[in-house]
């Protein structure tokens, strides 16, 4: 049975010794946010994690969830509910919402290992939480002050939790095509009609209410993605004065039978006539639910870096464990019958990618969630500004790479248990089914590379690069005269340059053929995930050798960093080369003569 143990000793290396996370809290105004506390957080999550979700996720998987097909009535696996009143009551829900609105407010960076653990712990429990988030941002950035006072506060607690309808059965990423109506009734309501699909918890008994963020078309509506509004849709009606009426007229017509995340509700949801209230201003509902969009793609992102993270440290124990053949150049272990496989260089290959991967995705991920902190609250607008773009920048860098890399990192745990692997007993080919919808939902990896390509990067004016890539060349300055990372700093300012050149030569491209933006987006997704962990592992090793951790530490940081360089940054010429091949081996052949 797979185990898990949080990772406290990076976390806090990467929290504290690389991102310096204590002092910019400080600068921000976190002033309850100090060393002691955020030590305090982490040690009580590592415990919560290890003692009440992670023991749930065989059965979450085995048994998954209940669907009664007569009520509609959605029952998670056993002991699901119980974990999440303890979820409650130990305050995890409000650790980053606003104090005004009931929350501990505490920076995002923070929020970034809870979540992390979470997902490593039980992925599919942490489904029922993680939309809560997005929802509160929604209405946060865009509700009614009635509606901030009466939903703020309960999705703050825990008490309600909250979902995000967007894909209909005839449309997925093309919202444009949505076929759900919202019309006016009275006293500002709505009567909803329509049906969703993939909807992630959109029924459970875990909570009083559910609050479903609905996107529909008013009788007015504009064609097309101009025409989307945004509204509020809970489970049991909600008047203005917050008091719970009668059950709305929302049914949950079905729940997915799914490669993975069994013990995850995700539901087809029938409104009809529902009654709901609009967020924000009629066809701006776009905009608004982007905002719950961008929450959750960086959540979904620590859902890959929770399983890679699951997935190296069972790899680690079974290699370690595991005795099998002797190492080439002779026992290692002449006492026993057979060394432990770890000796062998294809699995120290795996090891290493799955350390590599890991440990590079949670300073990546980690910094983006600083960004947001600092776009959020510093005093400086130029800086607010300058984060903002960064952390745009970045979001769909954490979302795809890092669930590319979870499925990666749980596919290397598989081969390491070999058939072992392959059998429910050790718990790998559950964390490699569950890491596959990662790549899917909130936008499948193709999406997130083309949201880069296409707007964070040409449509922006790559403004949010041009930030990373002058704190690259800040690093790499103020390190010319440091031994420790001498062999790196060359290497990493070659591939920056690379980089602005690259994303240059894509924009003169695109400007003779559109067809060019569509063609470089998934492989300049994936050059720039494998230079920004160049750029990580180069601090890594920097911030390691100025810090008091053991010298084993300091070694294994400084040997995975090579590895890093000599065999997992190459990955970035194969996407390079792909680029630079250009659209037209991709759209040359005709599409009736694919089967010809």
């Amino acid at each position: 049975m797979a185990s898990y143990r949080a990772p406290l000793n990076d976390i806090r290396f990467v929290l504290f010794d690389l991102l310096k996370a204590d002092t910019v809290f400080a600068e921000l105004g976190f002033e309850d946010a100090s060393r002691d506390l955020v030590d305090a957080v982490l040690e009580e999550a590592a415990r919560f994690n290890e003692t009440v979700l992670a023991p749930l996720n065989r059965v979450g998987d085995e048994v998954g969830c209940t669907f009664d097909a007569a009520t509609g009535d959605v029952t998670p696996p056993p002991g699901f509910k119980d974990a999440y009143d303890k979820w409650v009551e130990g305050g995890w829900p409000a650790l980053n919402a606003p104090l005004a609105h009931g929350g501990q407010g505490l920076p995002h960076a923070l929020g970034a290992p809870l979540k992390e653990m979470v997902n490593a712990a039980n992925l599919a429990w942490g489904n029922f939480p993680m939309l809560s988030h997005g929802a509160f941002e929604a209405v946060l950035h865009h509700g009614q002050p009635w509606q901030q006072e009466v939903f703020l506060p309960k999705l703050a607690s825990g008490e309600w939790t909250g979902t995000m309808c967007l894909t209909e059965p005839h449309a997925g990423t093309d919202l444009g095509l949505l076929r759900t109506r919202a019309v006016p009734t009275s006293d500002d309501r709505f009567a909803i009609t329509g049906t969703k699909i993939f909807i992630t918890a959109g029924e459970h008994d875990l909570t009083d209410n559910i609050v479903h963020l609905v996107l529909a078309k008013l009788p007015d509506a504009p064609e097309g993605s101009r025409g989307i509004s945004l509204f509020l849709v809970p489970k049991f009606k909600v008047g203005k004065d917050g008091t719970l009426g009668e059950r709305n007229a929302v049914r949950c017509g079905a729940i997915e039978h799914k490669m993975g995340i069994h013990g995850s509700a995700t539901c087809v949801l029938n409104f009809d006539d529902a009654e709901g209230w609009l967020v924000g201003e009629p066809h701006k509902g776009l905009m608004a639910m982007f905002t719950m969009m961008n929450s959750a793609r960086l959540g979904v992102g620590l859902q890959g870096l929770g399983l890679s993270t699951r997935a190296y440290e069972n790899s680690l124990r079974y290699a370690r464990e595991r005795l099998q053949m002797r190492a080439l150049s002779g026992p290692k272990n002449p006492g026993k019958p057979a060394d432990p496989i770890i000796v062998h260089p294809d699995v120290r290959r795996m090891l290493l990618t799955q350390k590599a991967l890991t440990e590079g995705g949670r300073a990546l991920s980690t910094h983006a969630l600083l960004q947001l902190d600092i776009a959020l609250s510093s005093s400086d607008e130029a800086t607010r500004k300058q984060a903002d773009d960064l952390v745009g920048f970045l979001t769909p860098i954490v979302k795809g790479c890092l669930t590319e890399w979870g499925v990666e990192t749980t596919y290397h745990a598989v081969q390491c248990f070999g058939g072992h692997g392959y059998i429910a007993e050790h718990g790998m080919e559950q964390l490699a089914r569950d890491a596959r919808i990662t790549t899917l939902y909130e936008g499948t990896t193709g999406i997130q590379a083309l949201d880069l390509m296409g707007r964070k990067t040409m449509q922006l004016k790559a403004a949010g690069l041009r930030v990373f890539l002058a704190e690259i060349e800040a690093f790499c300055a103020g390190n010319e005269g440091n031994d420790a990372v001498a062999e790196f700093i060359g290497p990493l300012r070659a591939k920056a340059a690379e980089w602005l050149s690259l994303t240059s030569a894509i924009g003169s491209r695109a400007g003779n053929d559109p067809e060019e933006i569509g063609a470089a987006a998934w492989d300049y997704m994936f050059y720039s995930g494998y230079v920004a962990l160049a750029y990580w592992w180069a601090r890594m090793v920097a911030a390691a050798e100025s810090s008091s951790h053991s010298q084993a530490f300091k070694q294994s940081k400084r040997a995975t960093a090579r590895f890093y360089f000599a065999r997992l940054l190459p990955r970035a010429d194969m996407h390079m080369a792909s680029i630079e091949a250009g659209a037209d081996s991709l759209m040359a052949l005709d599409a009736e003569h694919f089967d010809a």
